[in-house]
């Protein structure tokens, strides 16, 4: 189950980043906002083989690929979306700024979880062997009760985030693939809800 959410929503932001790739003629702030989702997505695929365990994790590449997705997020990212900017190559539905408040929202929570991620990269990953008592803990839910834990998504929202009251400093004491899984899944939900979906 944890193996095909990471898949999941490292699929659904690497999508971001190709999409923005192949876009052409796009402009000022359009252009501006594909470039930072191309290179999030990016960022997303350099860390995700590690969050699964197909190569060796790397906590220095995980804290570097989580600064620049940090970077691209929060205020950084809703002051590239002006109201009405959809004209094409823009695949930004019209409902982001309907729901401006929500939107905003969102890149908020992915500015705080990838501050998390940060945090979290010394972390190493849910059941490595240099696992503290303490993060494992958090993984196998004894913070949340149950086995849903973190990991298991006990502290996702219904739409696909976490909580407003979790700070980076909260995050920063999940296992790093607990924290890239918050990373993941709000871009998926903002993705879901505010991009065109033209497959």
């Amino acid at each position: 189950m944890i193996l095909r959410q990471l898949v999941l929503g490292g699929a659904a932001i690497a999508g971001l980043g190709a999409a923005a790739f192949a876009h052409s003629g796009a402009t000022g702030v359009v252009k501006e906002r594909m470039d930072a989702m191309k290179q999030m997505g990016e960022a997303i695929k350099r860390i995700k083989p590690m969050m699964s365990g197909e190569v060796a994790y790397d906590p220095a590449a995980v804290r570097e690929a989580a600064r620049a997705i940090a970077a691209e997020s929060g205020d950084a990212m809703t002051r590239k979306f002006p109201e009405g900017t959809t004209d094409h190559p823009s695949e930004t539905l019209p409902r982001t700024w309907e729901e401006w408040d929500r939107f905003a929202s969102l890149a908020a929570r992915l500015e705080t979880a990838a501050e998390g991620l940060a945090l979290a990269a010394g972390n190493g990953l849910h059941g490595a062997d240099h696992m503290t008592g303490g993060q494992s803990d958090m993984m196998g839910g004894s913070m949340m009760g149950g086995q849903s834990g973190m990991m298991g998504g006990g502290m996702m929202m219904g739409d696909g985030t976490f909580p407003e009251r979790m700070s980076a400093e909260h995050i920063g004491e999940m296992p790093a693939d607990g924290a890239f899984m918050m990373v993941t899944q709000t871009c998926s939900a903002c993705h879901d809800r505010y991009r065109l979906d033209d497959d």
